[in-house]
């Protein structure tokens, strides 16, 4: 059996956090040190969060090391952008080929070995602000005005 013992002083941090945190994170591991501290199994816990018993212990770890700080998620994790550094690239290209996204991952292949694949290229857009200005759309009823 492994629990936490915590002080008066951090009890009360943690509940606090537990109540006003803005980060999920935040809140549900300030809990599990909260129910832990109250002498419950790490099997309960991990029950309780819908975690491992090993992601449990590595909270517990990180709270005996780092205290509050451990709390949060560290930055930097995830899938880094393939993109960064080529946004006005992508800009100029997205201009001379009309928006042809295909186009564009062509050239981005074929002279910055960069491949990735469409979705990818839109989520980068999106995210960057880079504007992929849209024309007027003509349905099969219509014809284009001469």
């Amino acid at each position: 059996m492994r629990y936490v013992t915590l002080k008066t002083d951090e009890v009360e941090a943690l509940e606090e956090l537990h109540k006003k945190s803005t980060n999920n994170t935040v809140r549900r591991r300030s809990q599990c040190l909260l129910l832990s501290h109250q002498k419950r199994t790490i099997t309960d816990l991990s029950g309780i969060f819908g975690v491992s018993r090993r992601t449990i212990e590595r909270w517990l770890d990180g709270w005996a090391k780092k205290g509050l700080d451990s709390l949060a998620i560290q930055p930097g994790r995830g899938a880094k952008t393939r993109l960064k550094g080529f946004e006005t690239v992508i800009a100029k290209q997205l201009e001379e080929h009309s928006r042809n996204l295909k186009n564009v991952l062509t050239y981005l292949e074929e002279h910055h070995n960069v491949i990735i694949c469409k979705k990818t290229l839109q989520n980068f857009l999106k995210d960057t602000g880079i504007y992929m200005e849209k024309g007027p759309t003509i349905s099969k009823k219509q014809t284009p005005s001469e």
